[in-house]
């Protein structure tokens, strides 16, 4: 356990209401705590964190997850069904990840819904999953908007079917004006087409006499991709036991933790969430330095 880790355990106790606007007991009562949890609040009315999440500092909690829903056709398959059946129980846990982000405090949840690379797939399938989105896109549409969802789209509309390109545009537009959990569906989307189209958006500027060479760096580039304007993911989940990242997101998940689990995505619920949560929040994030515990050892052993 490092000294920060320390100092909040030292802090934890319940806060009475007269401490803070929740008016709700608090497991922990450090100010940079009570600060977050009034920022959650504030952000998710009926949201939880100090309930769903006693044990984790409210500082821990992931701004951004983003998440690799694998397993649909394998869990389909090894109940006797086709795969399709797979995908339709999948949006459930959709639902379910949306709804627990909201309880505990996540302000961006990014979907890989459909890569680049799925059009491989047999047309049967795909056909399907098209379906899929639409409905989910026209089925779910006024109930995102009435609990304050807004709805991002990433990924390259060429290629696909006019009727989900419809669909997706309306979504977008009917939530746009939402300030609760950002979801972010990531559709016929790869993260090397992503980055080459960001290249070519900063080629045109340099070409254009808008930007000079020079002034590439780490902001430009971030502000490039289709996911310009979000926080890069702290955390990135992927379901289905498979160790790889898939062609997603391969910029911002540069230092994002990574959560594998064998369980598949229609069976990823609430406790598994709360899980790979607390998982996240026990790790030590050093972004390539020290931890304060590894340069007090550090520091010891050269003296």
């Amino acid at each position: 356990m490092n000294s920060s880790e320390r100092n909040e355990v030292d802090d934890r106790d319940s806060v009475s209401s007269e401490s803070t606007d929740l008016h709700i007991d608090l497991p922990f009562n450090d100010a940079q705590a009570i600060a977050r949890y009034e920022q959650i609040h504030n952000k998710f009315p009926g949201s939880k964190p100090e309930i769903l999440l006693s044990d984790v500092h409210p500082s821990k909690i992931p701004t951004h997850v983003a998440v690799i829903m694998d397993g649909n056709g394998r869990w389909a398959q090894e109940r006797g069904f086709p795969r399709v059946f797979g995908h339709r129980n999948g949006t459930a846990s959709v639902r379910t990840a949306i709804e627990t982000c909201s309880k505990i405090g996540v302000e961006v949840l990014t979907l890989y819904s459909f890569s680049s690379e799925n059009w491989a797939r047999p047309s049967e399938e795909v056909e399907a999953l098209m379906e899929l989105c639409i409905a989910y896109c026209d089925g779910q549409r006024d109930d995102l908007l009435e609990h304050n969802i807004k709805v991002r789209v990433i990924g390259r509309r060429d290629g696909m079917p006019e009727r989900v390109i419809e669909s997706l545009q309306a979504l977008e537009d009917t939530t746009s004006g939402c300030t609760g959990l950002t979801l972010c569906l990531a559709i016929n989307y790869g993260s090397r087409d992503e980055i080459i189209d960001g290249i070519k958006s900063i080629a045109r500027r340099i070409q254009s006499g808008d930007l000079q060479i020079d002034e590439i760096d780490h902001n430009l580039v971030s502000s490039s991709l289709y996911t310009t304007g979000l926080p890069d993911p702290d955390l990135l989940i992927r379901t289905g036991g498979d160790l790889r990242v898939s062609n997603y997101l391969l910029w911002q998940i540069s230092y994002s933790e990574i959560f594998v689990t064998d369980c598949y995505w229609p069976d990823f619920g609430e406790e598994q969430w709360i899980d790979a949560i607390k998982t996240f929040s026990a790790r030590s994030r050093r972004f390539g330095a020290l931890d304060s515990d590894e340069c007090e050892q550090e520091a010891t052993s050269q003296s």
